[in-house]
């Protein structure tokens, strides 16, 4: 048995999510951030896991814990938007302001006040019980992290993180890479990785922290992972955010790159595949 990649792509973004949790099955996943940004650093830059963009099996979640603070919380493998069936509850949610599974202003989701209780717990919609670390002691490191956690970020930290295109080193000690790259030596060797691409000395990476229209709605986003064909990377901010020739890093501010919810999306899912059984390993030359 080997593990097998495989990409899933639709304008319906519920939809791809379909596909891709199909295709991964019980004993498979759809990649987090974490998990593409490890992919990335173990191919060659000629691999489509470098020239396109993708979504993510990771969720950042706005929110008030009962102590009355204000967090991120940050969730790899599958949170509250672990599903395909919760992103159709958001889409098809009524559209009047008051929806309590509607879109935010800024068309972030909202979650209930019993998804945020249940995330603060470590508790999924799917019955799992996930690990919650503080911020403190994840960029200290943890071993042997699970395929599925969650980091709590004291908001004002995880505001007043670098947003724009930074320089690589900034970005090394930056908590929002952290997070989102799983952990301070992941981030760097991702880092490193994606200078070398073509020797640039800044990466975009952005977050909507500093932006939020309504800061007391609990709420959900998910970061994107962008990607490029040929180009330079996400050197300077010069206009050209889309396309092929551009690359505009990772995450995602919404005054500036779209992270609404509402979106295409590429994922990577990955399930144990019986090479004996498929033609894809066989020889056909004569």
């Amino acid at each position: 048995m080997n593990m097998e990649a495989s990409i899933f792509f639709d304008s319906y973004l519920p939809l791809a999510m379909r596909q891709a949790v199909e295709y991964a099955g019980k004993d498979g996943f759809v990649a987090s951030l974490p998990q593409l940004l490890k992919a990335r650093t173990t191919a060659s830059y000629d691999n489509i896991i470098w020239s396109t963009h993708f979504n993510p099996n990771s969720e950042e979640n706005l929110l008030l814990t009962p102590q009355g603070n204000r967090v991120v919380v940050t969730v790899h493998g599958g949170g509250i938007f672990g599903s395909p069936d919760r992103y159709e509850k958001l889409f098809r949610a009524s559209t009047d302001r008051h929806s309590e599974y509607g879109f935010t202003g800024l068309f972030a989701a909202k979650i209930t006040q019993q998804e945020v209780h249940d995330l603060l717990e470590g508790k999924t919609p799917d019955g799992a019980s996930i690990p919650v670390y503080p911020y403190e002691e994840f960029r200290q490191g943890i071993n042997n992290l699970p395929r599925r956690y969650a980091i709590v970020t004291d908001f004002e930290i995880a505001k007043n993180s670098e947003c724009g295109y930074v320089s690589f080193d900034a970005l090394r000690d930056d908590p929002m890479v952290i997070t989102r790259a799983g952990g301070a030596e992941a981030a760097s060797v991702y880092l490193d990785k994606a200078q070398s691409r073509n020797n640039t000395q800044k990466m975009g990476s952005w977050h909507p922290f500093q932006n939020i229209d309504t800061p007391n709605q609990a709420q959900t986003r998910v970061p994107n992972l962008a990607g490029n064909k040929a180009g330079a990377g996400s050197e300077d901010d010069d206009g050209h955010l889309h396309g092929y020739d551009t690359d505009y890093g990772m995450g995602g501010d919404c005054n500036i790159h779209n992270t609404s919810m509402i979106n295409i999306a590429r994922y990577v899912a990955v399930a144990p595949c019986d090479v004996s059984t498929s033609v894809r390993y066989l020889s056909f030359n004569s």
